[in-house]
Formats: C-alpha cells, structure tokens, sequence
C-alpha cells in the first residue's frame, strides 16, 4: 500500500498542483483509476485489463487508466476497484486535471487513437464480409441467414464500439456509413422482386385534409406512428376514430390506415408509415429514417439497422403498457417523434 499511496502521491502533484490558477479553471476533469496488483495470481491482471478495455479507459502510465468525468464512467471506476480490493489488489480513484506533462488534448488524442484502432478492424471485418457476398441473389436458406447473423453481430459490436467513443474519433462516421452500405448491399441482394411489382401510385395530398382518420383499436408501434406522420404532416385537423371491428366499413369523410383492407396499410414488404410516405409523396430524409426504424419494430426485423431502434421500440412499449387510452397513447407518441425527427435530421445532415 505504501507504494502505491506514494505513486498516488506523485500522480495528484503532476495533475493538480502544478500551473497557474487561470491555467486550471480552463482545464477538463477526468477520472484517473491508479492501481497495484500482487504478484500472483497474473490471471486478475488480466481479468482487470479487458474490464478497463471493455468500458474504454485508457493507460496513460503503468497501471494508471483514464476516462472522462461523468457519472457513469466513475461508476464503472467502482466497480474495477471494488474487484480489485476484493482480490487483494490496491487502487484508487482520482477526480484530476492534467496541467503539466499530458494536456487535455493529448489525452483526447490517446482516446481517439484506441477507439479508431477498433473502427479499423471492424471496417477491415466489414469489406472483406463484402466481398465474400455474391453479386447476384442470396438463397433462402444458409448463406442468406448467415449474412444477416453477420450483420448483425456487426451492428452490436459498432454499438459497443459507439458507447466509448467518448470524443468522437475521426473513422467513426465512415465505418458507420460502411456498416449502412454493406447492410444495404445484404438487402438488395436477398430480396425476389414480387411478380408485377410497380411502383407506388402517388396520391395528392390535398384530398386528406380535415378527414377522420380511423384504425384499430389498442395502437401500438406502426399505428401511433403513423398518426402522428399524419397530424404533423399531411392532415393538421385530423381526427382519430378506434375500431375492433376488423372488416371496418368507412363512412364519409373517414379515412382508414394500417387496418384490413384500408385506404392506407401495409404493402409489400413496406409498413403503414412507409406507404404514407410513398404515396403521399413526403420526400424528406429524416422521415424516410424514422420510416426504417418503425419498419424493423413493426416487422421485427433488422433491415436498415439503425442504433437508434431498441430505444425506440421500448419507448413505444412503455407507451403501450402504460396508458390504455388509444387517443392519448398517441398524444404521448407524438411528442416522442417529434424529438426523434430533430434527431433524424441531424443524423441525416
């Protein structure tokens, strides 16, 4: 304990009490883990590296790690020192400003520097999946079920790779633009053309103005989406109108989606949001991503893959499980899809 407490020592002197006062008050935080092992068993060596790497610290010296001051970062500094301290290892958790040696930049640098090394590798793992695919249509069965498993081990390790990368390192948007391409590839390449298939008949907007828009009853993902596409941008005066009766007969005035034979629902292999936005001719790019999230909720599928999905589908259950009426279920949807629209265009730009 003595050597690391004067280790500890020499560590708080170089990040905290060296430098003018103006100097510190620009200066960033960060969390410094420093720790001490026994000299056996080597197995906890081991076992405490690939925890640090998993939640993306970095080593700045011999046993000393680094990560941004935030809440969830120091809770995972805890819990490395609590298995530490619990296996007869040393350690301890600093709060620090580096002012002389490392500056913030620096550090940041390091950071960006190991989460680049993982976006290499992946988008080395990526093009070489590319060129193993055929040109020509995947089968229905193995090879076809195989390139979606790979796709999606991708997309969770892009995710894992996604969650520390704290400072936004610079492969980050081009392996992620890989990652759609490749996914787009699998889809065009795995998919039969439906006989006849034409495109879309485009409708004209004007005539869906100040309608009752009617569906089923106990909405959930493809339907409170859907209304709010609706209420936001193609009627403003909408009124809802709920039915269980399947085989629904609509009276003047009353529109029905994403029901049995409904003026708008399903088509293909398209969703209710998505024909809307076909047919209604709404060309915007942050509303054709949200059309591919409610598509993999709605069709439990992971065609477009977007990071984004599992947070929406839970949101969209949570609404589901805790409101029974289908009118303010959808009131509580809008409000979530007009947040994520303005995420949308972001991530769109």
């Amino acid at each position: 304990m003595l050597q690391l407490l004067h280790y500890y020592s020499y560590c708080c002197y170089r990040c905290n009490f060296m430098g003018s006062k103006e100097n510190e008050e620009m200066l960033r935080s960060w969390l410094v883990l420093i720790h001490h092992f026994p000299q056996e068993p080597g197995s906890l060596r081991v076992k405490i590296w690939r925890r640090l790497q998993s939640i993306g610290a970095v080593a700045i010296k011999n046993s000393m790690y680094v990560l941004p001051l935030n809440e969830e970062c120091r809770e995972d500094f805890e819990w490395i020192l609590r298995e530490l301290t619990s296996s007869n290892a040393e350690g301890a958790i600093l709060e620090s400003r580096f002012v002389d040696g490392l500056n913030d930049q620096q550090i940041i640098a390091i950071f960006d520097e190991a989460r680049n090394q993982d976006y290499s590798k992946i988008s080395e793992e990526m093009a070489e999946f590319k060129k193993s695919l055929p040109s020509e249509l995947l089968d229905d069965g193995a090879q076809l079920k195989d390139a979606k498993n790979r796709l999606a081990r991708f997309r969770k390790r892009l995710i894992e790779i996604e969650k520390i990368d704290f400072f936004g390192a610079d492969k980050r948007e081009p392996v992620k633009k890989l990652y759609r391409e490749l996914t787009n590839y699998v889809n065009k390449v795995s998919e039969k053309p439906e006989a006849g298939t034409e495109i879309m008949q485009a409708f004209n907007i004007e005539d869906y103005q100040s309608k009752i828009w009617v569906t089923r009853t106990n909405v959930h993902v493809d339907r409170i989406a859907s209304a709010w596409l609706i209420r936001r941008w193609i009627d403003a005066d909408a009124t809802f109108k709920f039915t269980s009766d399947k085989k629904y007969s609509p009276k003047a005035q009353e529109i029905r989606f994403d029901m049995y034979e409904a003026e708008f629902t399903h088509e293909g292999d398209k969703c209710t949001f998505e024909v809307l936005i076909e047919r209604l001719k709404l060309h915007d790019s942050a509303l054709q991503r949200i059309g591919e999230i409610v598509h993999d909720i709605d069709l439990k599928e992971d065609k477009y893959g977007h990071e984004e999905t599992t947070g929406i589908a839970y949101l969209l259950s949570g609404i589901a499980a805790g409101i029974d009426d289908d009118e303010l279920r959808i009131k509580r949807g809008e409000a979530m899809f007009d947040d994520l629209y303005q995420f949308s265009q972001k991530q769109a730009e």
